[in-house]
């Protein structure tokens, strides 16, 4: 069993202290800066990329994917500016950290494809005199997608074995009446993942901690478990599901996930910590 995590960070140091503590072989991280140096044991992150976007300066967070046991090798690909033909050791990426991807073999089990997905939010041209402040986010997902199709060579989905896990920015099963979300648009982000042969598997309930009441802009019947909270919620009080995990048709039969979103084991983001078991 390869044991996974997938994080969104915040830019914080504190989490990668608790990273140490749990049992985990990697972690696919969002909003994550360099490791810091005074950790009480080394990690691996992989090798410098062709560009990093936060020693460049031009994004100073993004995806990443940390090596945090014998258990398993991780093989990354450098990420590089999109071209038709990318090395073996390397991915076309478009959008500035939005993806960070590599190639895990378990010391027991077959190899897989791990992505960790950072849909970061843009804002609208100028031109358009727009009042919306934080922007959208659905584009950096379909760039994420898009980046992603590199690995998907077949229309039979069982002849892959991808996991692609991390902060999409995105209400699942958001009403038109949403007040935090672009329904209709967000609705397409998972329908392409759908095509590509992708199969959504949560987290949901029973699979974490459901929000009561239900939150607006939610059916009653929803199964979205909170995986955010604002500066003014708490573990407590946190209220909409922005975190995702998605894997290969077949190969998400031996995929287990939890949203680790309890108020006692959320962990020092405002994102609580997913957890995820991959199967032999």
């Amino acid at each position: 069993m390869t044991r996974i995590l997938c994080w969104n960070i915040a830019k914080r140091e504190k989490p990668w202290t608790e990273l140490l503590e749990m049992d985990v072989d990697v972690a696919l991280l969002q909003e994550a800066d360099a490791p810091p140096s005074d950790l009480t044991r080394p990690v691996e992150a992989g090798p410098q990329d062709y560009w990093e976007p936060w020693e460049e300066g031009l994004y100073d967070r993004g995806a990443m994917i940390v090596k945090l046991s014998e258990r398993v090798e991780v093989e990354w690909f450098r990420r590089i500016f999109p071209i038709s033909v990318a090395k073996h050791d390397e991915i076309p990426v478009s959008g500035i950290g939005t993806i960070a991807s590599a190639r895990v073999i378990p010391a027991e089990g077959e190899p897989f494809i791990a992505v960790s997905m950072y849909a970061r939010w843009l804002k609208p041209h100028v031109t358009t005199k727009s009042k919306w402040g934080v922007g959208y986010q659905d584009a950096s997902a379909h760039r994420i997608i898009s980046d992603l199709s590199a690995f998907i060579g077949a229309i039979d989905p069982s002849t892959h074995r991808i996991l692609a896990a991390g902060d999409l920015n995105t209400i699942y099963g958001a009403t038109d009446d949403n007040r935090l979300a672009l329904p209709a648009r967000d609705r397409t982000i998972f329908e392409r993942m759908d095509a590509l042969g992708l199969e959504f598997i949560g987290p949901q309930h029973p699979d974490g901690r459901r929000a009561k009441p239900t939150p607006q802009g939610l059916p009653e019947d929803t199964k979205n478990v909170p995986t955010y909270h604002t500066t003014r919620q708490s573990p407590m009080t946190a209220q909409n599901q922005l975190d995702y995990v998605f894997a290969s048709r077949g190969f998400h039969e031996n995929v287990n996930v939890r949203a680790l979103n309890g108020v006692d084991e959320w962990g020092s983001s405002d994102h609580c910590r997913i957890w995820i078991e991959v199967g032999p």
